[in-house]
């Protein structure tokens, strides 16, 4: 026959009184923090369920700023493009006034102030920045890419743009899992390179015929103006795809995250109202362990000593 200890009993006492308190502590703790999973031995499984979803909530949440900032970036470059397309208009409608024969060469000199003043314009334009990057020079978007010197008169020595060439790199943006997206345009895309329609190479030959009085040829320089113009049109158009394209971009990972979030919640959020009556149950079998204790263990080393 099994002999049963004083010993023994405040044992088993002890470790049923500690099981308890250990599982009260366990649930009000679920409670406070309204998580079921606070540690890896909680769940040794759904532990590695919510490291993945935080993980792939935090790589979203990168990708949706990359998104808004590619918004962003296309946005302004959509604005550029439209004055930019301004200044060309602009310039086609000299064009035809200075292609007309019965000007004389004091009309044709305002006309020519006004084409150099439409150049310097576009130079600016040309040198747009977006947060401290020059938007038409490719990679190198930290090097101005038209970038001349001011005479001693004042004015900007602007004959060596026809000359520039900008950077051609392009600029990825990262907006999801394998996704690399160019935002960027490059100056040559637009303003036409080593392109015999080069803008600022038509505007010189615009330019020069004006001073020297040559009508015919700056009438023929309108089928360049208008090729430029339907090319800064398609560059226009590309930008707008490329937004739409980063819109549907943005609905998805919206769409993801409240997908993930909601994955996450169903492995790591508890129930509150199961948890607050399991709290309930387990504090009143505490109790109940501690007053039973008391009456089936009275004897203590005094006694003992008596």
């Amino acid at each position: 026959m099994l002999r049963v200890t004083s010993n023994m009993m405040n044992s088993q006492l002890l470790l049923n009184l500690n099981r308890n308190a250990r599982t009260m502590n366990e649930t009000q703790l679920q409670l406070a923090t309204g998580r079921k999973l606070n540690k890896p031995s909680d769940d040794p499984v759904g532990i590695t369920y919510s490291l993945r979803y935080r993980a792939e909530l935090s790589s979203n949440e990168q990708y949706q700023k990359n998104v808004d900032d590619a918004i962003s970036w296309l946005d302004f470059n959509d604005t550029v493009m439209t004055q930019a397309g301004d200044v060309v208009q602009r310039l086609r409608e000299l064009t035809v006034q200075g292609a007309n024969g019965t000007n004389p060469q004091t009309a044709l000199d305002s006309i020519n102030a006004e084409v150099k003043q439409l150049k310097e314009q576009l130079i600016d334009i040309s040198n747009s920045q977006f947060k401290g990057k020059y938007i038409f020079n490719g990679q190198q978007y930290d090097v101005k890419p038209f970038d001349f010197a001011t005479g001693a008169d004042g004015t900007l020595d602007t004959s060596g743009a026809a000359l520039v060439t900008t950077d051609g790199g392009l600029v990825n943006y990262a907006v999801g899992d394998s996704v690399q997206l160019p935002i960027n345009i490059t100056g040559n895309e637009v303003f036409g390179g080593t392109d015999a329609d080069n803008i600022f190479k038509v505007m010189d030959r615009i330019s020069g015929a004006l001073a020297s009085g040559d009508t015919s040829g700056v009438s023929a320089e309108l089928t360049n103006l208008d090729t430029r113009t339907n090319k800064m049109l398609a560059v226009q158009a590309n930008i707008g795809a490329k937004t739409n394209r980063i819109e549907l971009m943005q609905k998805r990972l919206s769409d993801l995250e409240v997908n993930l979030t909601d994955l996450q919640s169903k492995t790591e959020d508890g129930d509150y109202a199961k948890l607050l009556m399991n709290s309930k149950i387990q504090e009143n079998i505490y109790n109940a362990s501690l007053s039973v204790g008391s009456k089936i263990i009275q004897t203590s080393l005094v006694d003992f000593i008596r």
